[in-house]
């Protein structure tokens, strides 16, 4: 059973700055793709980044340039680096891994608001 743990959400202003951290709890959190969820209030879970275990990127647009997705595997993590935030960012952040299944954390409330 694989565990993820979000953590690094929080309330900053327009323009600010957030690191989110995911950590796993196996071996196999270090080979597989991590992928980054947000879902905000009222409205579906949309994916927003991910990071192979090759670590191949890749993010959906309107996150480009400003969202930078990475992992370090020596502490089975992976980083959202969050710049430039605007309130539509606003939303509970999710990591997940799918292997064998679908695996995600409890998530990380990110509020954007002056």
């Amino acid at each position: 059973q694989v565990q993820l743990a979000e953590s690094g959400g929080g309330l900053v202003q327009p323009g600010g700055s957030l690191r989110l951290s995911c950590v796993g709890s196996e071996t196999i959190f270090n080979l597989a793709t991590i992928d980054w969820y947000r879902q905000a209030p009222g409205k579906e879970r949309d994916w927003v980044a991910a990071i192979t275990g090759g670590e191949v990127t890749n993010y959906v647009d309107f996150v480009k340039g400003r969202f930078t997705i990475s992992r370090d595997k020596a502490k089975k993590t992976v980083y959202l680096q969050m710049n430039n935030l605007e309130p539509e960012d606003t939303a509970v952040y999710y990591c997940h891994l799918k292997f064998m299944g679908d695996f995600w954390g409890q998530g990380t409330q990110v509020t954007v608001s002056s």
